[in-house]
């Protein structure tokens, strides 16, 4: 259960931390305005909120696991929304992190 919920976390954060920074891409890049960057900057910080429910208290283990989720989420995210086709190296990449994301937060550890 502890990793299914850590797991819904990730994907949670992963969506305020791309979607944020979606927004401000749209609002800036794309012409969107200034209401689609306040948005966007309003999901980055709720990123950061998500993040600390993670049940590991360990900052820099919970930041470096979620690399692999953002590398893997972003081409996701690029795909559905706008259009992106991810080549077969963007795919093994991805695997490659949400593999080591798996690792670095769910491998047995001993001691503390």
């Amino acid at each position: 259960m502890l990793i299914l919920r850590s797991a819904a976390l990730f994907v949670v954060a992963a969506l305020f931390e791309i979607g944020g920074a979606w927004l401000i891409w749209q609002g800036l890049r794309e012409h969107r305005g200034w209401l689609w960057i306040t948005g966007g900057v309003l999901a980055l910080g709720a990123y950061g909120f998500v993040a600390t429910f993670q049940p590991d208290a360990h900052f820099g283990r919970i930041l470096a696991a979620y690399g692999g989720i953002f590398v893997a989420g972003s081409l996701l995210w690029g795909a559905l929304a706008d259009g992106y086709r991810p080549d077969r190296w963007d795919i093994t990449g991805a695997l490659v992190c949400l593999t080591g994301m798996a690792v670095i937060m769910w491998a047995p550890r001993t001691g503390g």
